[in-house]
């Protein structure tokens, strides 16, 4: 049977050949190793966003439920790229849940995660924590993973996985929308009537699949406007429902302004009620607030 010496040694090894695995994914990316304090489990649901839950998702394969057994803090020479004031630990975990993806998972796993040094300059203990984290497989390395961003890793809660199931579900979808890359080309066209009018503004997304706006003006009534996600673009077309999916692909993507090569209007006038009717939409769509994560 080893001896207490002979496991510290196998785990050392261990911890060495993974921070090896990972070497050049450190030096190209340290941005996306999980970075910050562990804040509270209720903190965590309130400050993340609806943008912030849905960029965190897009870009992991898997999100896992897991508790913390063990933390082991690297030497400075063995944390490339490891920001003032921070530690980085080497964690095995045991998986609680595999809230989504398609990758198998067993039970338990190995990453690791930077966290914020306490003010008496040693790392906070969260062995013991159960967390939730977006992540991908280590090719190769079965059970060790790496955190997808900065964060990754969060104090898990029931009032966080709540908000978050919904847009998995969107996400994984038989028919999620596309994502929009930019403005094609917008028009507005004058109607018969003083204050009749109707401005098409034609989305690109990464698919190619056809996105448009539609904003209609009628004497004596507010303007309207709505999504066609398709061919046929659909004067009756509705707004997005905030924080969904289609919301964050619009009202995170869109510039804040309609671009002047795009108009193909002459008319100065027509010109500028493109312009306002593209306004209109972005001021309805509201801001893409993040707390946690860029664009």
């Amino acid at each position: 049977m080893p001896s207490v010496n002979q496991k510290l040694t196998i785990k050392i090894r261990l911890v060495v050949s993974l921070v090896l695995a990972l070497a050049g994914w450190l030096g190209a990316s340290v941005a996306a190793l999980a970075q910050g304090d562990v804040p509270d489990r209720d903190g965590v649901a309130a400050t993340a966003t609806y943008a912030d839950l849905v960029t965190l998702a897009e870009r992991s394969d898997m999100v896992i439920r897991a508790r913390i057994r063990d933390q082991i803090q690297l030497p400075p020479e063995r944390a490339p790229g490891l920001a003032p004031g921070f530690a980085r630990l080497y964690i095995e975990a045991e998986t609680t849940a595999l809230i989504a993806g398609t990758t198998p998972v067993g039970e338990e796993l190995t990453y690791l995660v930077d966290v914020r040094l306490r003010e008496n300059g040693k790392a906070p203990r969260i062995a013991g924590l159960e967390m939730l984290l977006f992540a991908r497989p280590v090719a190769g390395r079965r059970g060790a993973i790496q955190l997808t961003g900065q964060p990754a890793q969060f104090p898990y809660s029931e009032a966080l996985e709540t908000r978050l199931r919904p847009i998995l579900t969107e996400l994984v979808g038989g028919n999620p929308p596309p994502r929009i890359t930019g403005i094609g080309n917008a028009l507005a066209v004058p109607g018969t009537l003083a204050g009749e009018s109707e401005t098409q503004i034609f989305l690109t997304t990464d698919s190619g699949s056809p996105v448009s706006l539609t904003v209609l003006r009628r004497p004596a009534q507010p303007p309207v406007w709505g999504v066609s996600w398709g061919e046929i673009v659909d004067s009756a077309a509705k707004p997005p429902a905030p924080e969904s999916l289609r919301w964050y692909r619009l009202a995170c993507a869109l510039p804040e302004e309609l671009p002047a090569d795009v108009n193909l209007a002459r008319d100065p006038e027509a010109r500028r009620l493109a312009e306002r009717d593209y306004a209109l939409v972005r001021e309805q769509l509201g801001a893409c607030r993040r707390s946690l994560t860029l664009g």
